[in-house]
């Protein structure tokens, strides 16, 4: 089948707009491109192993993850978990837990391949110790 090339010019908002009719796993998909497409922005000189951990470390938990963590942690500091929450809470924390280690070997991956610290790559990439629930 031929191609045809169309230039389109889009305002931030439409494209937002666009963005915010994706299903969960075409935005999941989108970001990642996106984390990939800024890390060679900022860095162009990256290789593709550098490019690839770059998008590891700053890849987070999906959205729909991260907002029930936000949902389950007042309550569990106001101690009003139901058992079935305290259960569901103890299990999203368990997959933090496992993204934080993917990412924290991910850096240490990176600053390897850098000769440099684990602190002294996420200061220069401006990272901070997450903060815990």
């Amino acid at each position: 089948m031929p191609a045809i090339q169309v230039e389109v010019q889009l305002s931030t908002h439409k494209l937002l707009e666009a963005v915010e009719r994706l299903s969960l796993s075409e935005l999941q998909q989108f970001l990642s491109r996106i984390l990939v497409l800024q890390a060679q922005r900022k860095a162009p000189h990256l290789s593709v192993k550098e490019s690839a951990l770059l998008t590891r470390i700053n890849l987070g938990l999906p959205l729909k993850v991260r907002t029930r963590l936000n949902q389950l942690v007042p309550k569990r500091r106001a101690n009003t978990l139901t058992q079935e929450e305290h259960e569901e809470l103890l299990h999203l924390i368990d997959r933090l837990e496992a993204a934080e280690a993917r990412r924290a070997q991910a850096l240490a991956q990176l600053a390897r391949l850098r000769g440099v610290s684990m602190t002294t790559l996420m200061r220069e990439l401006g990272i901070r110790t997450p903060r815990y629930a």
